[in-house]
Formats: C-alpha cells, sequence, structure tokens
C-alpha cells in the first residue's frame, strides 16, 4: 500500500487482505469504506462509539468477497462521515481526508475516503455506499468517476445500513472503463439485454439548480454529447418541483434511518459530531405517518421516471455547487439543492454513473448520466462513450 498522505485509510483499523492469486481484478488494490464487514475486524461506520460496541465481523461482506475471489485486494478500510449520515466528509473524530484535485476544500461524503484513496492513486478502485449521494458527490468534488448502482442489485449483507430502501453499494474510478470491469464483478446482468439508450433526455430543471459556474464548465460536454446523440429531448423531470422531491426524499429517509439506528442511539447516547447530531435528533421527531404519506409520491415519481428512461439517458450536473472550504458551513440552499439533484436516482432506485468531465475555479465538476433500473452495465458503456467522446472533443 502506498503511504497515506491524505488521511483516508483508518488508521484504527488497519485492515488488509490478499485476493485470490488469478481472476479478472488480479494485482488490483481497492479501499472499503469502513460500513463493510471484513471477517475478524470491527467495522467502525465512523463513529467511535459504534467500533466500541460491536464485536468483530464473523463473515466478509458478499460485496468485498466477490472482488477478493476476483482477485482484488484490499488494502484498507477508509474513513466515512459518521453512520454514513452525511455529504460533507469531514469527521468529528477521524478527521478530513484530504481532497488531491482542492486541498483546502472538502472532498465530500460520506463516502469521502474511498473517493480521496482513488483520486490519490493510492488504490486502483474503491468501494462505497450511496443512500443521498455519497458516491456520486465525493466522485464529482473529487474529480473521478464512480456509480451508484440500482437499488438491489449489489447485495448489501455485511454492510452497516443507513436507510434501507435506499441504500446501494457503488464504487469510484479515475475513468469508466474501470468502473465497468468493477461492474463485470459485482453486477448482474441487465434485464434486458437489447435495450438501447437511444435518446438523450437533458433535464432542464436540474440544470436551473446549479450555480452558473457549473452549468458554464459542463456546456461543451453537454453540447458534444448532445451532437452525438441520435435523439435529444429537453424537458422537466419535475412538475411540482425538485425542491419538492428532495422533502420526499428527506421524510421517508429520516424515518427509515431513525428505525435502523433509533434503538442504539438510545441505549448508547454516542457522541456524535456537528451536524451528524442534529441530523440525528430531527430524524428522530418523524412520524410513521409522514413517511408513510409520502410512499405514494414516492412511487408515482419512480413510475414517472421509469417511463421516461425506456430507451433513454438523463443527463445532468452531478452537484449543483463547488465544494466548499474545509470547516466552512455549507449553506443551507446549496445543500437542499444538491440534495435535489441527488435525491432523483434515490427515489427512483435508478443506477447514475457521475463522470470528471470538467473544472471550474480549480475544482472538479461532474457529469452525471442517469440510466433504467437493471440496466446498470448499459448506463457504464455509456459512460465508457462519453468519456471516449470527451477525450477526442478537448
Amino acid at each position: 500500500m502506498k503511504t497515506d498522505d491524505y488521511g483516508a485509510f483508518c488508521q484504527y483499523n488497519p485492515a488488509q487482505l490478499e485476493g485470490a492469486a488469478q481472476g479478472p481484478l488480479a494485482g488490483m488494490s481497492c479501499g472499503v469504506k469502513d460500513l463493510f464487514d471484513l471477517a475478524g475486524f470491527r467495522t467502525g461506520a465512523g463513529n467511535p462509539d459504534w467500533l466500541a460496541t460491536h464485536a468483530p465481523a464473523k463473515k466478509t461482506a458478499s460485496a468485498v468477497q466477490r472482488l477478493l475471489d476476483a482477485g482484488a485486494s484490499v488494502s484498507g478500510k477508509t474513513i466515512l462521515d459518521e453512520l454514513a449520515y452525511s455529504v460533507n466528509g469531514e469527521n468529528a473524530h477521524y478527521g478530513t481526508p484530504v481532497n488531491p484535485v482542492t486541498p483546502g476544500r472538502i472532498p465530500g461524503g460520506s463516502s469521502c475516503g474511498s473517493a480521496v484513496v482513488v483520486a490519490a492513486g493510492l488504490c486502483d478502485f474503491s468501494l462505497g455506499t450511496d443512500t443521498g449521494g455519497s458516491v456520486r458527490l465525493p466522485a464529482s468534488f473529487c474529480g473521478i468517476a464512480g456509480i451508484r448502482t440500482s437499488h438491489g442489485a449489489v447485495p448489501v449483507d455485511g454492510v452497516v445500513s443507513l436507510a434501507p430502501s435506499y441504500d446501494t453499494v457503488g464504487w469510484f474510478a479515475r475513468d469508466a472503463e474501470m468502473l465497468a470491469r468493477i461492474g463485470d464483478v459485482l453486477l448482474p446482468e441487465d434485464r434486458n439485454e437489447s435495450f438501447a439508450s437511444d435518446t438523450l433526455l437533458i433535464a432542464e430543471d436540474a440544470w436551473e439548480l446549479a450555480i452558473p459556474e457549473i452549468r458554464a464548465a459542463l456546456k461543451p460536454s453537454l453540447d458534444a454529447l448532445a451532437a452525438s446523440a441520435k435523439q435529444v429531448r429537453r424537458l422537466r423531470l419535475a412538475q411540482d418541483g425538485l425542491l419538492h422531491w428532495q422533502k420526499v426524499f428527506r421524510v421517508i429517509q429520516g424515518h427509515e434511518i431513525w428505525q435502523t439506528h433509533g434503538d442504539w442511539i438510545r441505549t448508547t447516547s454516542p457522541k456524535f459530531g456537528p451536524g451528524i447530531r442534529e441530523r440525528f435528533a430531527w430524524a428522530s421527531t418523524i412520524q410513521a405517518s409522514d413517511a408513510q404519506a409520502a410512499m405514494p409520491e414516492r412511487e408515482a415519481i419512480t413510475q414517472h421516471m421509469n417511463s421516461l428512461l425506456e430507451n433513454a439517458v438523463i443527463v445532468l450536473p452531478t452537484v449543483s455547487f463547488l465544494p466548499p472550504l474545509k470547516g466552512s458551513p455549507t449553506a443551507e440552499e446549496d445543500r437542499t439543492n444538491a440534495l435535489s439533484l441527488l435525491c432523483i436516482a434515490s427515489l427512483a432506485r435508478l443506477p447514475q454513473v457521475s463522470l470528471p468531465l470538467a473544472t471550474a475555479s480549480g475544482c472538479a465538476v461532474g457529469l452525471s448520466l442517469i440510466g433504467a433500473r437493471g440496466h446498470d452495465r448499459a448506463l457504464l458503456q455509456a459512460a465508457i462513450r462519453v468519456m471516449e467522446a470527451h477525450r477526442v472533443h478537448i
């Protein structure tokens, strides 16, 4: 393992595992977000009290075991936001991993350490989780590629849950080709092998949420993508507004989070850092009736998105704002707008790939593709074509 000068690996949990001698990933190294169980090691979930109150894992998470069996070696566990309940990547207990693109700015979270080890060249790829954007946002901030998979596509056994109906396994790499190589190991075959993404859907309401600097930085890539597409349609995804979708997402997520962790929090009284503490306190106030009332809206959104994505791919900015400076409070409006973009795939259980296609003010900026549920492999192939076209374009 290369020297970690970025504070991305868990020093309290120096787990390393050798992969099989042969396989499609033989000789490759990966980082693993410290939500995944590794047999014989404690899973820390980004919080010292969680680490202290949980025994070493008896079994390695299925997703990690598949990678080991394919020849990849685990270089170490990676830092994350506490229990994955943040998109900042600033851990009050273990520190903030250094963003290799903009060292003075946050790497994004919650899969911050996993993003950083790839961006810094410490690993060939890394595993993360994505509930509400925890792979996509740090991929954008750190200038790398990342995928949130279709909900249920990759097993989540042996992974500390946050909100079960949103939780997915995702991963990071420096390019789309490597994302697809990992997908060949982790993903099931697509639901319909004849599926073709013939139409590019430009989500105008999503683009409007991004700050002008991000829209300008991504415009050349968007124009090139539109020029190469067979068909292009401009549309508004949410007739009632993406900000409303974000509220639907948050109330269901918050209720599930408290159902998942409330008992442990009441019993243990863990010490949470700023932001995390307030978020859990808010989640504890959500009534089951509120979450139930939001469910029909979620299902209507899902059906709407499924109908749009028949032989189509949606293109949008991954994140609406540039990474803030470390230690500075993230503007509430920025966070809300970012989650309004990230919640689209989460609500509808869809795969989304973020690609490192631009910079603005020295910061990395990601462009995202959202594909049909269960067609993750087709989405990854589309991502490869986009990155190849981008290389030619520049």
